[in-house]
């Protein structure tokens, strides 16, 4: 079923700047944390390369190691947000794991959702990041990435509406993402509540047919390691991404909000030329609901756009986000 968006005279995502978007997953988060990583992964060429692809915002994963626990953290996110500036580019600044909580279980981090200590820590540090980049006309704040069981979202819905109301005090009308569970699936989108205000959007993730896209993935224990999937007999269609979407589309437009698709991607296991397929398939999609997106990712990370593999069909691939 085709839902059409309800007009609302803002359209609040791609009016300031994030519509079309790439992540720069492992520069400030899932990695070691090391000068040499947090000084060379990403560049200033990196930023005018993901200019030249027509893009018009990069979305930054941080985790707390970085913008809590490091001295210099907030200067380093400072750093990425004038780079980008000068290059044309908005940020999505998203804050990828907190104390106490990560979506990778991996990580051990544990307890956000039972601990008020905790959760005061994930305040603090989005008011100190409001407070640095209020102003800026190029950022947008994307509280927590991917709640993953249903069972944490009533808390989770009492912390982002209070993270909000704080963020206010500084960035009053700066955008704010906020996902729902399941690992920000889009099918849970209609369970979050209303946005507290015009400035506040819908985020989701997807990577469907997930045994497609992450075919081979080591770190997910729901997969057979060994199977591999071909884009033909993966389900791959704009059929199964409306009905995918639906429901999401239906909660934005009963409450005039916009959709953010802050992650979406295909593992280098597949060929690039597969992943060619899959992405213009869901960017058809995205284009027909004017979605906002973020494809993961720029560099590396399993799923790299700028790897040399997909120097063939990059240029294909990057009109296509």
């Amino acid at each position: 079923m085709l839902f059409k968006r309800r007009e609302r005279g803002l359209e609040l995502l791609k009016e300031k700047g994030f519509y079309k978007g790439v992540n720069l997953g492992g520069w400030m988060s899932q990695c070691d944390y090391s000068l040499d990583r947090l000084d060379s992964f990403i560049t200033e060429k990196d930023f005018e390369i993901i200019a030249s692809w027509g893009a018009d915002h990069v979305r930054l994963p941080v985790d707390y190691d970085v913008a809590e626990l490091m001295d210099d953290g907030i200067a380093r996110i400072r750093r990425a947000v004038d780079a980008a500036k000068r290059n044309g580019l908005c940020v999505m600044i998203d804050l990828h794991k907190a104390p106490g909580y990560s979506f990778d279980a991996g990580e051990q981090e544990a307890g956000f959702f039972d601990r008020r200590d905790y959760q005061e820590r994930f305040l603090d540090l989005w008011e100190r990041i409001a407070e640095e980049f209020g102003s800026d006309d190029n950022v947008a704040f994307d509280l927590l990435n991917e709640i993953t069981d249903s069972s944490y979202l009533p808390v989770w819905k009492k912390v982002a509406s209070e993270c909000i109301s704080r963020i206010r005090r500084y960035a009053p009308t700066v955008p704010v993402v906020v996902g729902s569970y399941d690992y920000n699936d889009v099918r849970a989108v209609k369970d979050l509540d209303a946005p507290q205000d015009e400035f506040v959007a819908y985020s989701f993730h997807c990577y469907e047919p997930h045994d497609f896209t992450h075919q081979g993935a080591y770190w997910d224990p729901r997969l057979d390691k060994e199977k591999r999937v071909a884009f033909r007999d993966s389900g791959t269609t704009e059929e199964m991404f409306e009905d995918l979407f639906g429901s999401a589309l239906a909660k934005a437009a009963e409450n005039g909000a916009d959709l953010y698709c802050g992650e979406y991607g295909v593992i280098d296991v597949v060929s690039p030329e597969e992943a060619l397929e899959w992405y213009k398939v869901i960017n058809k999609v995205f284009e027909r609901h004017e979605i906002s997106r973020a494809a993961w990712s720029y560099r590396q990370m399993d799923f790299g756009i700028s790897d040399a593999r997909m120097d063939e069909v990059r240029d294909e691939l990057t009109a296509c986000l």
